[in-house]
């Protein structure tokens, strides 16, 4: 199958793959209302996700260096129907919501990496780092598009109906992966099954693992900011947060984050030009200035407030690609499911505290107070800074800046 052929019905099931993503997010206070949460709970939910995420990457993305990804992809996408079933017709407090939360978080680890690894492992030379981006950006399309459509199905036949679509969406994205790939057998670089081994060999190649701690930075800003975007748009919009039955909301947070997706390949072929570290450093220090601007907007005129979150999406995600390419191009030969193990394993980790965190800032200050919400941004600017320094701490002696390689292994 062509390079690009291959890559486009990967990047189209992913994108389906992630229809419930933003289920909770985009319909946060009718859910927080439904399963009688608080902000800080509504938080550990979102935050299970991530979780569920952390727990099987490990396995599953190291398993690819010696199954083939496509039989973990499919087995993946089956685990998220279930979780979006429970979703819709199981869940009904906090335990149950964070347990199918959990398992959705399951269903991610075992279908964004190892789709990644698909590729990864029939695109070779310069065009990887293209391919690569185009597919990372798939994950922007996918919670963009996630938003809006639970946000109008949400609003039009309740969130239960939000997720049972998305479960179908799910299904359709095993369709095409299954029928549209081979299976592809995969030869073991050696060793033991066991993963242990391979990311603690992982762990020590510093190289790539100060691209990964900078990717926790980036995950735990992006993920505390879809997680707590609509919900600020209905405060900014209300003054209070409970539900709007305004499904229009939704809608601007998925134009906000679907602005993501550009920037992420855009900023990609920004590295390819000046320098990945220069173009890491400039993006993540100016999304956290932006972060805090955007949280201190919301008595600005509604229109104001969406043009500082539109630019903040766009350096929120600009550095993504690069910093998982980063990684990945500086895997050591028969490490990179390992690597990119490694990778998820900090990002995801990091990931799952940031709606947690905003959402704690919430409890505290009381979520009717303008100065609660510039807190939790303020909270996941902080956050984000200290990816130039993971950077800059690890790296301290890589002279000038060097230029982003598509594949330094081919």
């Amino acid at each position: 199958m062509p390079a690009w052929r291959l890559t486009l019905l990967l990047c189209l099931a992913e994108t389906l793959n992630m229809a419930g993503y933003a289920g909770v997010s985009a319909l946060l206070p009718e859910l927080r209302v439904a399963w009688q949460l608080g902000n800080a709970e509504i938080g550990i939910v979102e935050g299970a996700f991530s979780l569920g995420y952390v727990a099987a990457v490990t396995l599953l993305v190291t398993w690819t260096d010696r199954r083939d990804p496509r039989a973990i992809y499919l087995v993946s996408t089956a685990i998220g129907i279930v979780a979006l079933g429970g979703l819709a017709f199981v869940a009904t407090d906090l335990a149950s919501a964070a347990l199918f939360r959990f398992l959705a978080g399951i269903s991610l680890a075992g279908t964004y990496m190892p789709g990644l690894k698909m590729l990864t492992d029939r695109i070779e030379g310069p065009r990887q780092s293209r391919y690569l981006s185009f597919y990372t950006a798939s994950f922007s399309l996918g919670a963009a598009l996630s938003t809006a459509l639970s946000g109008a199905i949400g609003h039009a036949f309740g969130p239960d109906g939000a997720f049972a679509m998305a479960a179908l969406c799910s299904l359709l994205s095993g369709t095409l992966v299954a029928l549209g790939t081979r299976p592809r057998p995969v030869t073991a670089q050696g060793g033991s099954a066991n993963p242990l081994p391979a990311l603690y060999a992982a762990l020590g190649n510093r190289r790539a693992l100060a691209y990964s701690l900078a990717y926790a930075a980036h995950m735990w800003e992006l993920h505390g900011f879809r997680a707590w975007l609509v919900a600020y748009l209905v405060f900014a919009s209300t003054g209070a947060l409970t539900p709007s039955g305004d499904a229009s909301l939704a809608y601007w947070g998925s134009f906000i984050l679907m602005l993501g997706m550009p920037a992420s390949i855009i900023g990609n072929e920004f590295a390819l030009r000046i320098g990945r570290r220069r173009l890491l450093y400039a993006v993540m220090t100016c999304s956290a200035l932006l972060a805090v601007g955007l949280g201190a907007a919301s008595a600005l005129p509604f229109a104001i407030l969406l043009l500082i979150g539109a630019i903040y999406s766009v350096f929120v995600t600009a550095d993504s690609a690069s910093l998982t390419a980063g990684a990945v191009e500086r895997a050591l030969p028969g490490q990179r499911g390992a690597t990119m193990a490694m990778h998820s394993l900090l990002g995801f980790g990091a990931a799952s505290l940031g709606p947690l965190a905003f959402g704690a800032a919430l409890d505290l200050g009381g979520d009717s107070a303008a100065g609660s919400w510039l807190a939790g941004f303020a909270i996941l600017g902080a956050g984000v800074l200290a990816g130039p320094l993971a950077l800059r701490a690890i790296l301290p002696k890589e002279g000038r800046d060097e230029r982003a390689k598509p594949d330094p292994q081919a």
